[in-house]
């Protein structure tokens, strides 16, 4: 017997709509929804263990997001035919769903946590990545797991003037806003996206639209929840001990001496030594036997007790924690061609952040491959950032690239796309190392990139720069503070992380982050507008280091040419078995690719020197001639017969030249007019049966004519 699911319909403004449904799969799991949009079907499963783990400190939250290739009617690519690691696209979607869900669950509350997305069902009009969200929370919704939501994602879209909630991918690439925004029924907790060059304005309208839709899909979940809400309580686990004389005893020993170093404005690692000698020296008014029973409090009160001075400090007297006035930025300095050998380099440095970038050109072999179960593409286009550990003073292994990795590197990718052209010939690859980290590190590495592609001789529109904001808020007193360039200790101790990028003229991406409930408008506009006035500073200092693109790439980077033929001459380039174009790359040291593009033969030739380049430009032009009838040619005299001769207009090319149409008057023998060897002009009359036929007394004055009677 089917059993009769329970279902909430959401329905959009546009006459779409999205339905939730529980009780129908996936019933052994603490709560699973297929969430559904036109033929996109989702479905999400949350499940926690019942032993909450008493000795840690954080949420062992797992969030994994996976779209089946069987939804597409696809198979897997490679030797493998299953699914296997997940992609960039299906982890930049698990960031986008864990960083909503994370804040919202009990700070108390440390049970090992799991929710899987996996996208069942795909439909090329409904993008699944604006559902999961949706499915995450719902499906935490209708369990018994603690969790202090609803919360749901959407996608919104600027599109001819017209703000839009989940568009279609297609409709998505014609907009100038594309943002997911992720929030609960009073605040907006999350946003990312990419925009070309919007005003602050715009993208609040655009945020306080897509918190609009927010609401009715978390009132939606409310309303599913409420129809189960008899059976599946929420439930009870051990809450974290707490000990107000404890936490009274630590502040009264150690308050002032953190708000002092704090004061002092030292340098990260000082400051560290600094803080810890502070609990060093408090660990030792204890007795061994109250450390062994309190150790866990006395460390958890101490970070509490830090934290505090640290926010009391920006917001009493304004001051931060390197010194610092709130709006103020750090000492920037920049190198520019930093690396001899490579396309293009750039060094930016920001306090104690730095940033390396590197540009490679190559051809469209180089292109990055997209092959998922949803997205197949290239991009032309990309960009990789790496975090060693060194940058942050660490020893411990690699393992990979870890998903921050991906997702650092995706957003600085999308602050710089906008502004490179759409015409340039080279497949970019920018690559940013960062060798010191103190916050800010995928700001320092738009700036990088920015001035490594103009260093590499990449026309960018206009230059990008980044900065990252920070917000600290006392909820009793409703008194904030906006940080401008924030370091690694602000993110961690404030209430908000928010990297903005963008032109002289606009913002061109964005990442937020906000740990308080309710984030006003004010505070947003705030936030956006000393984030432009820093961007502004920032860019000043860019421009002294590199203030426009090179005219044109280095000396020893390949120069790249790009033309067009008809695509009935691929063939005849490439030769028999690619014979010729690879004898060609070998005798002109160059690299050439063919490719057939909307029925046309595109060619790219790729080489460190332009005669060799010009050599194959030659070489094709001879391969691909098609004479035209009407236009006038210089060609040699290859034979000659009674009737005419043969000219060559082009290598392996030769039309005929009747001996009536070498002058206009009488010519009794080819030979005394022409012989071989012999450079001639002449004008293509026709074809006749695909042979040509040539005039040279038409290029000849022609000699008046004679009155008939004179001539008698």
């Amino acid at each position: 017997m089917i059993p009769q699911p329970i279902r909430e319909i959401i329905q959009l403004e546009d006459g779409r709509t999205i339905s939730i449904e529980t009780g129908k799969l996936a019933k052994q799991a603490d709560g699973s929804v297929v969430v559904r949009m036109g033929n996109t079907m989702l479905l999400a499963t949350a499940v926690a263990s019942k032993e909450v783990k008493t000795d840690i400190d954080f949420l062992p939250l797992t969030v994994d997001y996976r779209e089946k290739f069987a939804s597409s009617g696809k198979f897997p690519g490679g030797f493998f035919k299953r699914e296997g690691r997940p992609s960039t696209e299906e982890i930049l979607v698990m960031r986008l769903v864990d960083r909503v869900l994370r804040p919202l669950f009990p700070k108390d509350y440390h049970a090992e946590t799991q929710v899987m997305i996996q996208l069942m069902s795909h439909d090329e009009n409904v993008q699944a990545d604006a559902l999961a969200g949706l499915a995450a929370s719902a499906a935490l919704a209708v369990s018994d797991i603690p969790f202090e939501g609803p919360i749901s994602e959407v996608r919104v879209a600027k599109i001819e003037g017209n703000l839009v909630i989940n568009p279609s991918l297609e409709e998505a690439e014609q907009a100038t806003i594309d943002l997911m925004v992720g929030g609960t029924e009073d605040s907006v907790t999350m946003v990312e996206g990419q925009m070309e060059e919007v005003s602050e304005e715009e993208m609040i309208e655009a945020i306080e639209f897509a918190h609009q839709a927010i609401k009715k899909q978390v009132a939606a979940q409310k309303e599913l929840a409420s129809k189960i809400a008899k059976a599946l309580p929420k439930r009870d686990y051990p809450k974290a001990e707490q000990d107000e004389a404890l936490y009274n005893q630590i502040e009264k020993a150690v308050y002032d001496k953190l708000y002092a170093i704090a004061q002092e404005g030292t340098g990260k690692h000082e400051r560290s030594d600094k803080f810890n000698a502070v609990k060093e020296e408090l660990l030792g008014t204890f007795t061994e036997e109250e450390i062994e029973e309190k150790a866990k409090l006395i460390g958890e009160y101490f970070h509490k007790v830090m934290k505090k001075a640290v926010r009391d400090l920006t917001l009493n007297e304004g001051l931060r924690l390197d010194g610092r006035k709130t709006n103020e930025i750090r000492p920037i300095w920049i190198e520019v061609d930093y690396l001899p050998s490579v396309h293009g380099s750039a060094v930016f440095t920001r306090g104690e952040t730095q940033a390396l970038a590197t540009v490679t050109l190559g051809t469209s072999r180089e292109v990055n491959m997209i092959d998922g179960a949803t997205l197949r593409s290239e991009e032309k286009f990309y960009l990789h950032y790496n975090f060693p550990p060194f940058s942050t003073g660490e020893a411990r292994p690699l393992r990979g690239t870890s998903r921050r990795e991906i997702g650092h590197g995706h957003l600085a990718q999308r602050a710089l796309e906008p502004m490179v052209p759409e015409d340039a010939p080279y497949t970019i690859r920018v690559v940013s190392d960062i060798l010191e980290s103190n916050g800010s590190s995928s700001m320092a590495t738009v700036c990088a990139g920015s001035m490594a592609l103009m260093d590499a001789g990449i026309q960018m529109k206009k230059p990008v720069s980044g900065i990252a904001m920070g917000l600290i808020y006392d909820e009793d007193t409703k008194n904030y503070a906006v940080l401008s360039d924030i370091l690694g200790d602000e993110d961690h101790l404030g209430d908000m992380d928010f990297k903005v990028t963008g032109t002289k003229d606009g913002i061109t991406a964005c990442q937020m982050d906000i740990k308080i409930k309710d984030l006003k408008r004010e505070i947003l506009e705030k936030a956006l507008h000393q984030a432009k006035e820093g961007r502004m500073h920032i860019m000043g200092e860019m421009e002294k280091a590199i203030a426009a693109p090179r005219p044109q790439v280095k000396d020893f980077v390949p120069k790249m040419v790009k033309i067009e033929i008809d695509k009935d001459f691929i063939g005849a380039v490439i030769g028999k078995g690619g014979k010729d174009i690879q004898q060609l790359q070998e005798d002109t040291d160059t690299t050439i690719v063919i490719d057939e593009v909307d029925g046309k033969g595109i060619i790219e030739i790729m080489g460190t020197d332009m005669d060799k380049i010009q050599k194959v430009l030659d070489r094709i032009d001879i391969i691909t001639f098609e004479p035209e009838v009407g236009e006038i040619y210089e060609g040699r005299v290859t034979s000659i017969k009674d009737f005419g001769a043969f000219i060559e207009i082009a290598p392996g090319t030769e039309g005929l030249l009747h001996i009536s149409e070498i002058d206009w008057k009488r010519v009794e023998k080819v030979t005394d007019v022409l012989k071989e060897g012999d450079m001639v002009k002449v004008k293509l009359l026709g074809l006749d049966r695909g042979k040509m036929k040539l005039s040279r007394k038409v290029l000849l004055p022609r000699p008046p004519r004679k009155d008939k009677r004179e001539e008698k």
